[in-house]
């Protein structure tokens, strides 16, 4: 997240705390006054703040995520300031020196293959101009990708090797109230950590999405629960709705990942030749398949999914829900790492 946005998202906060419409400052007045304060009156019907925010939760949700969000980011900063200080002052040497040794000097090497590679996979997106420039850009860029990783590692391992307790927790306020027993699971049904995805099998950042979920559940095995809800966007994907019901079909035949793999290995490959298509490869019974899905039996599952999705405030795909903490888009490794991480310390604690 960029400097300005996260500029523009505390400056949100700060209005809604002044406003009394952020979830925290209600909940003070709350507590303090003991009861649930009015936020406006209509003739003699009061209509309460607890009633607002009802109205909003998911939203609100969002925001108290994004100020964690923040104060987290700014934590693990000033964590990896201390460390670093910490230990350059028990090597006896000053902390530039120290990123000299360890992060500059071990951050591994960016060759020619590199550079050749990055600008043959994004020709597209690059400006146009000198080469040589060009290469010289995109080789500091490489580099600076490299050092902040190795940055990052080093100071990883300084934590390992340290004492470091860390207190702050996502509020109860971040999390959304999502149903986790509902739906099709892949993972451990008893893990501490349960991640509802919202998704559509035509789109292609769902698509991109399933590497880096299935890495998630591969990782951390035992400890996450994977839910699928299906979140098919009409308006966007015409196609999407009947494969979404080709899969719930599959199902019915205890097949229903196997056809989920299928479906975002071929999309957008998905007319109702293709899904048949694809039962086939499976093994699947034909006939009951094709009844199945000439019936349209599964559009009202479908369809209680949408609505529990737009409840909770979804407005795209794929969107995650881990232990209730939103995380939107084809989001990398680390960013649900990092909400996971956090999760499983938490359980811990308890």
């Amino acid at each position: 997240m960029g400097v300005v946005s996260r500029i523009a998202i505390a400056a949100a906060l700060v209005a809604l705390v002044l406003a009394g419409a952020y979830p925290g400052t209600a909940q003070t007045k709350q507590a303090a006054t003991g009861s649930n304060p009015p936020a406006a009156k209509v003739g003699e019907e009061v209509i309460s703040l607890e009633e607002v925010e009802r109205g909003v939760r998911p939203q609100l949700a969002k925001l108290e995520e994004q100020r964690y969000a923040l104060l987290e980011d700014k934590l693990d900063q000033l964590i990896g300031e201390r460390l670093l200080a910490q230990e350059s002052k028990k090597l006896g040497i000053s902390t530039e020196q120290l990123l000299r040794n360890e992060v500059y000097a071990k951050a591994p090497e960016v060759t020619d293959a590199d550079v050749a590679a990055f600008i043959n996979q994004n020709r597209a997106r690059l400006p146009q101009g000198d080469e040589a420039e060009l290469k010289l850009k995109v080789w500091d860029y490489l580099r600076a990708q490299k050092v902040n990783e190795r940055r990052r590692a080093y100071i990883e391992s300084l934590r390992k090797q340290n004492a470091v307790t860390v207190y702050l927790q996502a509020p109860a306020s971040a999390r959304v109230a999502v149903n986790g027993n509902v739906g099709f699971v892949r993972g451990s049904k008893d893990a501490p950590v349960t991640i509802v995805e919202f998704s559509d099998f035509q789109c292609p950042f769902c698509k991109n999405a399933t590497a880096t979920v299935k890495q998630v559940v591969d990782k951390y095995e035992g400890k996450v629960k994977l839910v699928f809800r299906d979140f098919p966007i009409a308006t966007l994907h015409p196609l999407a709705p009947k494969a979404h019901e080709a899969a719930r079909c599959a199902a019915d035949q205890g097949k229903f990942w196997e056809y989920h793999d299928i479906l975002f290995d071929r999309s957008p490959r998905q007319s109702p030749d293709d899904l048949k298509k694809y039962a086939e490869e499976l093994k699947l019974d034909q006939t009951a398949f094709a009844q199945c899905l000439d019936s349209g039996k599964q559009q009202e599952s479908i369809g209680r999914d949408i609505q529990e999705g737009t409840s909770l405030g979804v407005t795209g795909t794929p969107t995650f829900f881990i232990n209730g903490r939103e995380l939107v888009g084809a989001q990398p490794l680390t960013a649900f790492q990092k909400i996971i991480d956090s999760e499983l310390a938490s359980t811990a604690r308890k």
